[in-house]
């Protein structure tokens, strides 16, 4: 455990366990005596919880008044006892208590328990760090997930240190942010939760008494700023809004962590492999690299354009550019070296001497005149790329760098000067991080990818080719007459396009982006944009259709009828089950055209391919989908290899297990043999983005995850033995007979069941989410209510909110307890299920599924989904659906238990189940009084009245509570 100072552990002691949300101030306890060896390891945890609890009660009290703190108290101590005990007559009590609640008072209840929320996980993420430093500090870094542990394995399975460096030269780790219509947080919000996580933080260091009341007395201040801040959006929130959220999280982590951690992984890999000599500062080419789709993606967003994604580029570059400014301001401050006391290179002297700067009272220090140009030239780079307000003034005029390069190549003269004249020691507590910023992030911060649907495309290309009178209805032909129009226009050089005619706006407008794309690639560097993805990928077309716009816009260079250079990868997405099976045979086409393989050639043999989890999950369900997903891996990995080509895997995860979320760690290892290789992006949306990324120190932990992840399952050599193949060949029959069960299950129920939508519609708060200002695309791609139409996103955030979270597991009990009841008699039963615990024990796959399935099912409550279902005016349709639901919830319960041994959920993670079962005493009454809320605000829908704005905005607050309650919900 991390050192402590027991006066520290007094203020926290300050309340009664049995009071963590709002308790009464008590008396200071007396400070105890250091824990002693054995003590509870999560103390800590309860101690920051009650202490967040009872300044959110003194808050609650002083900014409501006695009643509304009294009636707070109440409802928390009936819900516990409720939830704990399974008090039947509590219960009662709890629901008329809510049911009482004035509207004034209701909305009061619900920020404070969602407020409660949101405190007890920062508490939580502090203590994550906490038990992360206690084993630091006991000497054990290699734990699981981390650069240490990865390359220990790698040195114990015979790969050399020389292979390791040789492999990151050549790999990609590339995290990519989006912006999704279920993120809940605002800024505002997430800026206070960060400074009281920071205060927090604080209180594990050795505070005297008077620091430790000024502490306290600050997280109370920010807790009454939370309370009196508005939680919630009233205005539609714009792309440009999502784009500063985003961009606030390299301020806070990125921008640092992520040049420390090259910094930390060239250490480790010094450490573990000995025998090579010490590398120099940056030698490893930046392979973590960020990624956005944050003004890019225009699949369904009519908001995204090319004004949007040229702000986009802007404020990333200007978001880099104070960065770079703001550091190298610095460095001249600290870097006071003189040519008195030591020498400098003849190149540092060079470089000095064409700086601006020509002071005689810094004549004789170099540096601080080198880095002056420095800052000169990178403040004419920044204003020639639109950057404005840079904050300090250059001293001198200097030329703009003409990339990135060349200001890595003059930081690189400073490095190199300093080590060679006593300086070594100066250079790694800032000019190294600076160097390595800008080999990671350049002028651009991070690759904006651009996205966009299928039919868009085949849209305005039918517009181009019938007023180019080359084809009247383009879109009516069969594909193959597709591919031979599409190649053929791909030879010729002269263009569809003519300034001259008049083309439908959707047909101006993504011409006009594809121009903005060059432009910014011209102006910030490739890197900018680099990737084109197509979603809907159906046919091999659907990918030439994106080389034909690049051509028509200059992005795909031609000489003669020859391809000569592709600007934008053309990327497919697959996301339904059909498309996922039909992706090898896609990408078999689309590899051998030659026209293509001349392409991919110059993209140094490397094409990528999109997975989409979501879509193919509300498509066929958990399981079916997931499986999918391995196949279509496993055929790609197939493909490629016989083509000669490096496959990429672009895994578009989203936050809940249903759309393919779950630690990345475990997801990473579990991936089918030979398909990282490298080469992985990821996307991480929403909520999940503020999760694993407004603290640094987790932060930090996540993007090391991801590296330690893809070096093992990219270099740990694997079992190819006949017998392994045997066994996986078994396991992989099992999966397909379990896959095809499940997915006739799911599929009975969500699209075969005679008013299924009417009862989602109703006995979740998806209309209510949709009404939501949370995010700027829509919730539906459509104006209806098919759930074909729903996007996967609110699809599965409902769920969440109703406590079913039917998407993460629906399906499975079905399909285990079917294949096993078929067997016949006992000796083949025993014997298949014997054949299950084999696949969890040694199959990554299929253990990695039931541990996510494992977490879903615990935050999953039947009794609080009751109360939603009965917002389904239909009795016998709202008895039908919840009876199959809460039998297929009990088949899964139950052969899960059966396969793992353990009848309890998160066995195999004590820690993660008890801060659910506490959570859920918190839950609980957002959960109700959400139901009541909706309840009046469809009656009043129904009588045609106008809505009261308070009942709006206590729904959309308990929306709020229980996704932060739940976490991984979006």
């Amino acid at each position: 455990m991390a050192t402590t100072n027991p006066t520290t552990r007094s203020a926290r002691s300050a309340s009664s366990p049995s009071r963590p949300a709002g308790a009464k101030t008590a008396k200071p306890a007396t400070p105890p005596s250091k824990p002693a060896r054995g003590t509870d390891k999560d103390a800590p945890l309860k101690e920051d919880i009650r202490l967040l609890g009872r300044l959110l009660g003194e808050v609650v009290r002083e900014q409501e008044g006695d009643d509304v703190f009294e009636v707070v108290e109440t409802i928390r101590q009936t819900a516990v006892r409720f939830r704990r005990e399974s008090d039947a007559k509590a219960g009662a009590e709890l629901d008329k208590l809510l049911k009482k609640l004035t509207r004034d008072q209701t909305n009061s209840v619900v920020r404070a328990f969602s407020y409660f929320s949101h405190l007890a996980n920062i508490a939580e993420d502090q203590h994550h760090n906490r038990r992360r430093r206690a084993h630091l500090l006991a000497g054990s870094e290699a734990q699981p997930g981390s650069v240490a542990y990865a390359l220990s394995r790698l040195d114990d399975a015979g790969v050399s240190g020389a292979q390791v460096r040789s492999f990151l030269k050549e790999a990609l780790v590339s995290p990519v942010l989006t912006a999704h219509p279920t993120e809940v947080q605002r800024k505002s919000i997430l800026d206070a939760e960060r400074e009281i996580a920071r205060l927090v933080a604080e209180r594990d260091l050795p505070l005297t008494p008077r620091e430790l009341r000024h502490n306290t007395e600050l997280l109370r201040a920010r807790i009454a700023t939370l309370w009196q801040t508005r939680m919630l959006r009233y205005t539609k929130l714009t792309v440009a809004d999502e784009i500063e959220n985003a961009l606030s999280y390299y301020r806070i982590t990125f921008l640092r962590e992520l040049p420390a951690l090259y910094d930390d992984i060239e250490a480790e890999i010094d450490s573990q492999f000995p025998s090579r000599a010490k590398a120099r500062v940056a030698e490893l080419p930046p392979y973590l690299q960020m990624g956005s789709w944050i003004g890019g993606d225009r699949d369904g967003n009519p908001n995204v354009n090319a004004a949007t994604m040229q702000h986009a580029l802007k404020r990333q570059s200007t978001t880099i550019f104070d960065y770079y400014l703001d550091e190298v301001h610095t460095l001249g401050a600290e870097l006071s070296i003189s040519t008195l006391m030591v020498d400098a290179s003849p190149e540092l002297l060079a470089l000095a001497d064409t700086s601006p700067d020509h002071s005689e009272h810094r004549a004789d220090e170099p540096y601080r005149r080198a880095l002056i140009g420095i800052y000169a030239r990178l403040a004419a780079t920044a204003r020639s790329l639109g950057v404005v307000n840079i904050l300090r003034q250059e001293i001198g005029s200097a030329a703009p760098y003409a990339n990135p390069a060349d200001c890595v190549a003059e930081l690189d003269v400073l490095v190199t000067s300093l080590q060679a004249h006593h300086g070594a020691a100066l250079v790694k507590p800032r000019l190294a991080g600076l160097k390595r910023a800008v080999e990671i992030f350049g002028f651009h911060l991070a690759t904006l990818d651009m996205r966009q649907s299928s039919d868009v495309h085949e849209r305005v290309l039918a517009d181009l080719f019938a007023k180019a009178q080359v084809e009247a209805d383009y879109a009516a032909l069969g594909e193959e007459r597709k591919i031979a129009l599409l190649l053929g226009e791909l030879s010729r050089p002269r263009l569809l396009y003519s300034p001259y005619v008049q083309y439908a706006d959707e047909t101006d407008s993504e011409l006009t982006i594809l121009r903005a794309a060059r432009e910014i690639r011209r102006r910030y560097g490739e890197r900018a944009i680099r990737n084109y993805i197509i979603s809907h990928t159906e046919t091999l077309s659907d990918l030439l259709e994106v080389l034909l716009l690049q051509k028509e816009t200059g992005l795909l260079h031609i000489e003669g009828n020859q391809l000569q250079a592709l600007e934008l990868m053309v990327i497919p997405l697959f996301e339904t089950i059909p498309d996922l099976r039909c992706a090898a045979e896609i990408m078999r086409g689309w590899l051998t055209q030659p026209q293509v393989k001349g392409l991919i050639a110059k993209h140094g043999k490397l094409q990528e391919v999109m997975l989409g989890y979501s879509d193919s999950n509300k498509d066929g369900g958990f399981l079916t989908s997931n499986w999918e997903l391995y196949k279509a891996e496993n055929q790609l990995v197939e493909l490629f290899n016989e083509a000669g080509v490096k496959l990429r895997l672009f895994h578009g995860r989203g936050g809940t297990v249903g759309r393919g979320g779950g630690p990345s760690y475990q997801a990473i290892l579990a991936q089918p043999p030979g398909t990282v290789n490298g080469q992985i992006r990821l996307t991480e949306q929403g909520e999940i983005i503020a999760s694993k990324f407004s603290n640094p120190e987790i932060g930090r932990r996540n993007l090391e995850l991801l590296v330690a992840a893809t070096l093992e399952a990219s270099l740990m050599p694997t079992n190819t033995d006949s017998k392994e193949a045997r066994k996986l060949a078994e396991f992989e029959r099992v999966m397909e007979e379990l896959s095809e069960r499940a997915y006739q299950a799911y599929r009975n129920l969500v699209y075969e069941t005679t008013g299924f939508t009417d009862y989602f519609f109703a006995a979740t708060p998806i209309a209510e989410i949709a009404q939501l200002n949370i995010g700027s695309r829509p919730a539906s791609r459509k104006a209806s209510q098919r759930i074909e139409d729903l996007r996967a996103i609110p699809w599965g955030f409902s769920w969440g909110q109703c406590r079913l979270l039917l998407p993460g597991w629906y399906g499975f009990g079905s399909a285990v307890s079917g294949w096993l009841g078929e067997a016949g008699h006992a000796k083949e039963t025993s014997r298949r299920l014997a054949t299950l615990r084999a696949m969890c024990k040694e199959w990554p796959f299929f253990a990695a599924l039931l541990s996510n399935m494992d977490m879903v099912l615990s935050k999953t409550d039947l009794a609080v989904a009751s109360r939603y279902a009965g917002l389904v005016a239909d009795r016998k349709l709202r008895n039908t659906i919840f009876g199959r639901i809460t039998d297929e919830h009990e088949r899964t319960s139950t052969v899960l238990s059966t396969i793992t041994g353990s009848k309890e959920r998160l066995a195999a993670n004590p820690l993660l189940a008890r801060s659910i079962k506490n959570r859920f005493a918190y839950l609980d009454p957002l959960n109700h009084l959400q139901v009541e809320l909706i309840k009046r605000h469809r009656a009043t829908a129904a009588a045609k009245r106008t809505p009261e704005e308070r009942v709006q905005r206590g729904i959309h607050l308990t929306i709020n509570g229980v996704a932060a309650g739940l976490r991984n919900t979006g």
